[in-house]
C-alpha cells in the first residue's frame, strides 16, 4: 500500500490526539518545551516517513482544540530499532489561534525560535534529511493509549509482513472523506447500537424515541462491509448481499474481535470461524485484509458508524456530529477505547459510551416512574450480557453485571450447521468438502431454519448442488425438529443461565428478588431461552420492548437527556476486575469487579533499588486468580524518578475509571509533588509479560536453592513492589 501521507499524493495523514490537560495554561506549561516556532516533536508508535504530510489536531481533555496545523515530517527517531519512536514535524500552515498559541509558548524561551522542530535528549539520533542540534527539553509522549482516546489515521496501515504480502494496494474507503467533528460539536445527539449482526440508529423527537430506518427502509443496518469485484467498499444491506457470492471479501462479526490483539488466545480460537482473512495489524491488533489492503477493526466499525451517521443526517436534515454509542457490558478497556476510536474515525463526537443492558433498561423504564429490580438478559448475534439493575424513577443503578463476549447467535447457528453437515454425511455417505461459498450457503440455510423453528415445531432445509464429487452433484436435504435444535443448543443456553445466576448472587440477591426479566437481542426469540429463564426465575420474561431496537432507543433517550437539569442518572459498574501481575503469574486485583463507577483507587509505591529511575507495572483485566486468565491492558512505566536511597522515593499511583469504564493511570512523586509520566504501553505481548513474571520466581527459587544472597538493590523489584502494595492497601 502506498504511503497516503506522501506529499505527492496530496493526502495528509490526520492525527487527532486528546491530551490529559485541563486548560490552555496547563498545556503551555507542560507541552511548550516540545515546540519551537518552526515545528513540534511527537512520540508516536508509528511515525510517518520523512517528507510525509501530516495534519495534527491537539485537544484538551474536554475536547477543546488547542493546536491545529499542517506539517511535513522532517525527521524520525527510533524507526531503526534504537531510541524512542517519534517524529519531528515542521509547520507548513497553522490556523490563527494556533499561530498565536505557539508564539505565546515560545516567547522568552531559549532556542524556541528555531525554524525546525526540536530533537529532545534521550530519544536517540534523528533519521531524515537533517539532524538538528539536541535541545535540553522534556518532550510530550503521545502514548498508544492517548492515541486510542483520540483518533487514528483514516488510511489503513498494514504490518510490515502484511504490506509485503499485500503489495502496493490502495482501496478508497468511506473514511477517507470524513471530516473530524469540531472541538465543540452542536446539534442533536443520536443513539447508536453498534451490534455484532445488526446496528440500530435512533433519535428523540418531542420526548418520544424512535428508530431511524435505513436507506433500504429497514429498522436495522447489517454490521457488514464488503469489497465488491469492482474494488468498491459496500456497507450494510448491499454488503450483506455479498455474503453468499463473495464470502472471502465480506466482513461480519467484527465486533467480537475489535480491540483485541491478534495473538490473543480468544482471537486465535475463533479465527477459523470466519471466511475472510484476519491478519495482524500495525499495532499488533486483529485486523482484516480485503483486496490486498489491511483495515483495522476500528476502521471496519467506523464504516458501519458512517452509514448510521449518514442515515441519521439525511433523516434529520442536519449534519449529525454527536452520538451515544453502546457496547456490551462485558467489554474490557481495550475494546471500549476501540469503539471510541471508531466513533471519531466516523466523524462523530462520542458523548458517552453506555452498556447495552443499561440502555435497554432505560428504553423499558423511561417515563414510567418505576421502582423495580430488573434483570436484563441480552443475547445478541455475537455477545451475551446479563445485568441486574435497581430502577428508581430516573435513576438506573447497575448492581452487578456479567457476560461472555464470545457467546451469541453465530454460535447457535454453528451448532445447527454442524447438525446439517452431519445429516449430509449420513445421507450421502461422504463428508462435506465444499469451499467457502458452499459452506456459507449452509450457514444461510441454518439461519433461515433457526428463524422458522422459533415459530414452528420443524423446518425443512434444502441446499441443492452443495458439492460435486467425481462429477456427481450432491444436495443437502434435511428436516430439523425443534426438539433436535433445542438439544444441540441447550448447553449454550445453560451457559447464559449460569451467568445470570452468578450476577444475581454477586448483587447479594436471590432469583425470587427479581421483579422483571427484560429480553434483548435477536436470539431471545428462540423458545428454549424463554423456557429455561422461566424455570430459573419462576416467572415469564417481559416482552414489552423490541429486542432489536431497545438498546438503540435507550441510547437515544440518554443522549436526549444530556445537559438537562433533571436528566437520567446512570450508575454502572466495572464488569471485570483491574489489577497488576505479580511474580509467578499471580493476579492482584486493585479495583474489584462490580465496583460502582466512576471510581478511583490510589496505591503508594516506593523504589526498590538505589537511585532507581523507573518503575514498571503490568496491568491486567479479568476475574481469574492468575494472569493467564486475564487480558493484558498494558505495561505502565513510571519515569523519570528522582534519584535517592532505596525506598526513599515514594509514588502514589492512581487507577481511575470514568463513568463509561475507561481507565486512566496517573502517578505523583510524593516528596516534591511532581507528576510522573505513567505511559500505558500495549506493545508488549501477553506471553512476554508472563515470561517476565515467571523469571522473577525462577530467580528467587535459584537463590533459595543455592543460598545466594542478592546484592543490595538487586532483589526482585516485583516482589518488593508487591510488599509495598500490601502495606499501601492496609494503610488505605
Amino acid at each position: 500500500m502506498p504511503d497516503q501521507s506522501n506529499p505527492a499524493s496530496g493526502k495528509p495523514r490526520n492525527l487527532t490526539v486528546k491530551l490529559p490537560y485541563g486548560s490552555v495554561e496547563d498545556f503551555i506549561q507542560r507541552f511548550a518545551a516540545s515546540l519551537t516556532s518552526g515545528g513540534a516533536y511527537l512520540r508516536v508508535e508509528e511515525p510517518s516517513p520523512v517528507g510525509s504530510l501530516v495534519q495534527v489536531e491537539l485537544q484538551l481533555r474536554s475536547g477543546e482544540r488547542v493546536l491545529f496545523f499542517l506539517g511535513v515530517v522532517s525527521f524520525t527517531t527510533g524507526v531503526q530499532g534504537e531510541g524512542v519512536r517519534g517524529m519531528g514535524i515542521k509547520f507548513l500552515q497553522l490556523d490563527e489561534a494556533s499561530r498565536s498559541l505557539v508564539a505565546r509558548a515560545c516567547t522568552g524561551r531559549p532556542g524556541a525560535e528555531a525554524p525546525l522542530p526540536p530533537l529532545p535528549t534521550g530519544v536517540g539520533a534523528a533519521c531524515g534529511e537533517f539532524a538538528p542540534q539536541p535541545a535540553t527539553i522534556f518532550s510530550f509522549h503521545v502514548s498508544e493509549a492517548a492515541q486510542k482516546a483520540g483518533a487514528a489515521p483514516p488510511a489503513a496501515a498494514p504490518s510490515p509482513a502484511a504490506a509485503k504480502a499485500a503489495g502496493p494496494v490502495h482501496i478508497e474507503s468511506p473514511l477517507d472523506k470524513v471530516v473530524p467533528p469540531p472541538s465543540k460539536p452542536t446539534g442533536p445527539i443520536i443513539g447508536i447500537d453498534l451490534g455484532t449482526t445488526n446496528s440500530c440508529v435512533a433519535c428523540v423527537k418531542g420526548d418520544k424515541p424512535y428508530v431511524i430506518p435505513s436507506r433500504e427502509g429497514h429498522n436495522t443496518i447489517p454490521s457488514i462491509i464488503s469489497l465488491s469485484s469492482r474494488k468498491k467498499l459496500l456497507i450494510g444491506h448491499p454488503a450483506k448481499d455479498q455474503i453468499l457470492t463473495n464470502p472471502k471479501q465480506t466482513v461480519f462479526g467484527a465486533k467480537r474481535l475489535v480491540g483485541l490483539k491478534f495473538h490473543s488466545p480468544v482471537v486465535q480460537q475463533v479465527i477459523e470461524l470466519f471466511n475472510y482473512e484476519i491478519v495482524e495489524g500495525s499495532r499488533g491488533e486483529a485486523a482484516v485484509r480485503l483486496g490486498g489492503a489491511v483495515f483495522s477493526l476500528e476502521q471496519v466499525s467506523a464504516m458501519v458508524l458512517v452509514e448510521a451517521r449518514r442515515v441519521a443526517s439525511q433523516h434529520l436534515g442536519v449534519d449529525v456530529q454527536r452520538a451515544v454509542v453502546t457496547v456490551p457490558a462485558y467489554y474490557n478497556d481495550h475494546q471500549r477505547q476501540a469503539v471510541r476510536v471508531a466513533g471519531e474515525l466516523a466523524g462523530l463526537h462520542v458523548e458517552r459510551i453506555v452498556n447495552e443492558p443499561t440502555a435497554a433498561a432505560l428504553a423499558y423504564g423511561y417515563g414510567r416512574n418505576l421502582q423495580k429490580t430488573l434483570l436484563v438478559y441480552d443475547l445478541g448475534g455475537g455477545t451475551f450480557d446479563a445485568s441486574l439493575l435497581q430502577l428508581n424513577d430516573t435513576v438506573y443503578e447497575v448492581m452487578a453485571t456479567g457476560g461472555d463476549t464470545f457467546l451469541g447467535g453465530v454460535d447457535f447457528d454453528s451448532k445447527l450447521v454442524d447438525f446439517l453437515l452431519a445429516e449430509f454425511e449420513v445421507k450421502n455417505g461422504l463428508p462435506f468438502s465444499g469451499d467457502e461459498v458452499a459452506r456459507q450457503r449452509v450457514v444461510e440455510a441454518a439461519e433461515a431454519a433457526k428463524l422458522e423453528l422459533s415459530e414452528k415445531a420443524g423446518a425443512k432445509v434444502h441446499v441443492p448442488f452443495l458439492m460435486v464429487k467425481d462429477g456427481k452433484p450432491y444436495d443437502l436435504t434435511a428436516t430439523v425438529t425443534r426438539a433436535e435444535f433445542d438439544l444441540s443448543i441447550g448447553p449454550l443456553v445453560d451457559r447464559t443461565i449460569a451467568v445470570c445466576a452468578e450476577v444475581i448472587r454477586a448483587a447479594g440477591k436471590q432469583a425470587g428478588d427479581v421483579d422483571e426479566v427484560l429480553l434483548v437481542g435477536g436470539m431471545t426469540r428462540v423458545p428454549i431461552v424463554h423456557k429455561k429463564l422461566e424455570a430459573f426465575l419462576g416467572r415469564a420474561p417481559h416482552k414489552g420492548v423490541h429486542p432489536d431496537e431497545a438498546v438503540g432507543l435507550g441510547a437515544a433517550l440518554f443522549g436526549h437527556s444530556l445537559g438537562k437539569d433533571e436528566g437520567i442518572v446512570l450508575i454502572d459498574v466495572l464488569p471485570m476486575s483491574i489489577g497488576i501481575g505479580l511474580p509467578g503469574g499471580r493476579f492482584k486485583k486493585i479495583i474489584e469487579r462490580n465496583t460502582a463507577l466512576p471510581h478511583s483507587k490510589t496505591y503508594e509505591l516506593a523504589t526498590t533499588k538505589e537511585n532507581q529511575e523507573e518503575l514498571e507495572l503490568s496491568v491486567f483485566q479479568g476475574d481469574s486468580e492468575r494472569v493467564d486468565g486475564a487480558e493484558l491492558l498494558g505495561t505502565v512505566k513510571l519515569s523519570p524518578l528522582p534519584k535517592g536511597p532505596r525506598g526513599a522515593v515514594r509514588i502514589d499511583v492512581e487507577f481511575s475509571l470514568s463513568a463509561e469504564c475507561l481507565l486512566t493511570i496517573t502517578a505523583k512523586e510524593k516528596s516534591k509533588g511532581a507528576e510522573v509520566k505513567a505511559t500505558l504501553s500495549t506493545r508488549d505481548t501477553p506471553d512476554a509479560v508472563k515470561a517476565k513474571l515467571a523469571a522473577q520466581v525462577e530467580q528467587q527459587t535459584r537463590r533459595a536453592r543455592t543460598g545466594e544472597r542478592p546484592a543490595r538493590g538487586s532483589r526482585s523489584w516485583l516482589s518488593r513492589l508487591w510488599a509495598r502494595i500490601r502495606r499501601g492497601s492496609k494503610a488505605g
